[in-house]
């Protein structure tokens, strides 16, 4: 037999015996439902409804593939996740969905290269979370008649969390009264949060430098897997 024949079939009988070399698994994002119709995600992802930390990750679409830019390690609800158009407030949970992000804020100056709107935290900034309120969800300065102190947050309050932070647009542009108010992206504290999603310090600085409002940046929360599979927004 001849050498190359000999080779050809070693060969062939190789690719029978183990097959065809697997294709690579696409990003993350291109096996999402919905990206938001932009060019930069944020996905944040637990590995099932009832855990409390995950991994948050941003992603850049750059020539038709989405390229990781970053990732973190991430905090979720003292109570899991749960769907967000099921979600009422005051149960500590982690809204699941795809919104898009508002804008940014802080006790602290932005990042260089910020450029998302960023407001400052002032003494007089605060969260409204009165269901009762016109302002329910909203950001306020000063706080307004109708909106009780004790049922909001006085964003001055929550240091480190509120050092850094991004709105997540959860019941946002429509507020539902009593699904829930102040969503953010923002810096850990000491341990699961009261529904928000959080990142260490640093990492939120990353994340604010990176994200340009012109390329439209959501960020989607779910699970690995089940219901409130990220993959399914």
């Amino acid at each position: 037999m001849r050498p190359g024949l000999a080779l050809a079939l070693v060969s062939a009988s190789v690719v029978c015996v183990l097959g065809a070399a697997p294709r690579a698994e696409q990003p993350l994002p291109a096996r999402l439902a919905d990206t938001g119709g932009g060019t930069q995600l944020i996905v944040a992802r637990a590995p099932r409804t009832e855990s409390t930390s995950g991994t948050v990750s941003w992603w850049d679409l750059r020539d038709g593939r989405w390229v990781r830019a970053g990732s973190a390690p991430a905090r979720f609800g003292a109570n899991g996740l749960v769907e967000g158009t099921s979600r009422k407030q005051g149960t500590n949970t982690t809204p699941t969905g795809l919104y898009d992000i508002p804008f940014g804020f802080g006790i602290e100056a932005p990042p260089s290269g910020t450029t998302v709107e960023y407001r400052p935290v002032l003494e007089s900034s605060w969260w409204c979370e009165d269901t009762a309120s016109r302002a329910y969800n909203r950001w306020v300065d000063p706080l307004p008649a109708d909106c009780r102190g004790a049922e909001s947050e006085h964003l001055v309050s929550y240091r480190p969390q509120y050092s850094y932070g991004l709105v997540i647009g959860f019941n946002y542009e429509r507020p539902v009264r009593g699904r829930g108010a102040g969503i953010f992206l923002h810096v850990n504290g000491r341990g699961a949060t009261a529904g928000c999603v959080s990142v260490p310090s640093d990492d939120m600085r990353r994340i604010l430098r990176w994200a340009e409002p012109s390329r439209s940046p959501h960020i989607v929360i779910g699970t690995a897997d089940g219901v409130t599979a990220v993959t399914r927004y």
